[in-house]
């Protein structure tokens, strides 16, 4: 049998080794180049989440998570012809009587947190703990965080994005803005979404037309409005109503909008 000289043998394994060698660099500059990209992750996410709510700083949204969510959930039951209700509406076209109402119902210290109301937190834990009907501690800007951003549900991760989004909100709007996008995609009825399409479906009015009593009713229905009715109040929100009225009056009337900023 032919035997081949020793520096063929020699010559083929160096040139092994040396692939070898150049592939093993190509994976740690690719591993290299992939990590780089990771560590950018989270400035690119800032920016984009910041880019994103500054623009809706001057431009209304057409649309909120949980509209887009309320409607996907009607295709899925096969519900083809179902469609939410949303029309825009300036805060100047909104009776002044809603979003007093909504402060009144849902976050008193609206005026003077700054995205989080500590104390309201503590109050819910505790309620909580008790055992009795669940209550949120979400102020107005962490609710416009979730409907216009996030979906429902209670995981660490929505959290999370909830507090950050509200930071952001807090920082780059002035609070009649924030209240303005929360009176426009706050769910008011079952694919009822903001004042204009609430005025408009319950009371056939435009939502400058809106009363205190009708406003406080919007408001009372806030935490469940697809259980309870604004046009058709049973015992709860009738009595709820009655009380977001008397806490409008505490608060000093529609002129107490003139505080925000």
């Amino acid at each position: 049998m032919r035997e081949w000289p020793a520096h063929y043998h020699s010559g083929e394994g160096a040139q092994t080794g040396g692939g070898r060698a150049i592939s093993d660099d190509a994976d740690r500059k690719g591993w290299r180049r992939r990590w780089r990209w990771l560590l950018w992750l989270p400035l690119l996410f800032v920016l984009a989440t910041a880019l994103q709510v500054a623009t809706l700083r001057f431009l209304d949204p057409p649309t909120s998570a949980f509209m887009l969510a309320r409607q996907g959930e009607a295709w899925r039951q096969g519900d083809w012809g179902f469609r939410v209700a949303h029309d825009w509406r300036d805060l100047d076209q909104i009776s002044a009587y809603l979003p007093l109402a909504v402060i009144a119902a849902e976050d008193q210290r609206f005026a003077t947190h700054p995205g989080f109301d500590v104390e309201a937190i503590e109050k819910a834990i505790d309620h909580n703990a008790r055992g009795k009907r669940v209550r949120g501690g979400s102020t107005i800007s962490q609710q416009v965080a979730k409907n216009l951003f996030l979906w429902q549900g209670r995981s660490w991760l929505r959290k999370g994005l909830e507090a950050w989004y509200t930071l952001l909100i807090e920082a780059l709007w002035p609070k009649t803005r924030i209240l303005e996008v929360y009176v426009n995609v706050a769910e008011f009825g079952d694919g009822i979404y903001g004042a204009q399409a609430a005025a408009r479906s319950y009371w056939d009015r435009d939502a400058s037309a809106l009363s205190a009593e009708q406003s406080a009713r919007l408001a009372a229905v806030l935490p469940a409005p697809r259980r309870y009715s604004a046009a058709r109040p049973g015992p709860y929100v009738q009595r709820r109503a009655a009380w977001i009225q008397r806490q409008m009056r505490q608060l000093g009337g529609r002129e107490y909008l003139d505080e925000l900023d």
